[in-house]
């Protein structure tokens, strides 16, 4: 009995294609205490270091012992071009403080210093992490601040997310 189920499902398994999911994580959290938003953004370290490789012709290796020197400063060069941030309606520049991984996804750590939430009225997202080379990508963003939060879904398509505060 058991090998005539198997000799059943066996062929159905054969057309199962498996799919691979590209998708980042970023969360924004207002920090009272600092007076900055602190950014942690999570990628898949493969799909990170096929990006730097088709963009800028680096071999990363990263989470190796082999990885490259360069390797942060290809990342930092990689988030300044594709993860924008906008206050006021105006450009702001964020800190890459840095990285560390966590089994096959890494986790780039960036800080928006001296912010004073109460004259803050907007802010903008723009993320368009790896949507140059997986037509698939989703970037999930999560914003945290006084108690609320809000989430954006951004794609290629649609890669922008506005908070009125």
């Amino acid at each position: 009995m058991k090998k005539a189920i198997f000799f059943l499902v066996l062929p159905l398994l054969a057309f199962v294609s498996v799919h691979k999911f590209y998708v980042s994580v970023t969360n924004i959290n207002y920090s009272e205490k600092d007076r900055a938003f602190q950014i942690t953004s999570r990628i898949f370290i493969d799909d990170l270091e096929a990006v730097l490789k088709e963009r800028y012709g680096v071999e990363t290796r990263l989470a190796t012992g082999d990885e490259s020197p360069v390797a942060d400063e290809y990342i930092e060069k990689y988030f300044r071009a594709k993860l924008l941030l906008s206050l006021n309606k105006e450009p702001a520049r964020y800190d890459f403080l840095g990285k560390k991984y966590d089994a096959d996804v890494i986790v780039c750590y960036l800080e928006l210093p001296e912010i004073d939430l109460a004259r803050l009225e907007s802010f903008e997202i723009q993320n368009e992490i790896l949507t140059d080379l997986f037509e698939e990508q989703k970037n999930l963003v999560h914003i945290k601040w006084q108690g609320k939060k809000r989430s954006f879904i951004l794609i290629k398509e649609n890669n922008k997310g506005m908070l009125n505060l």
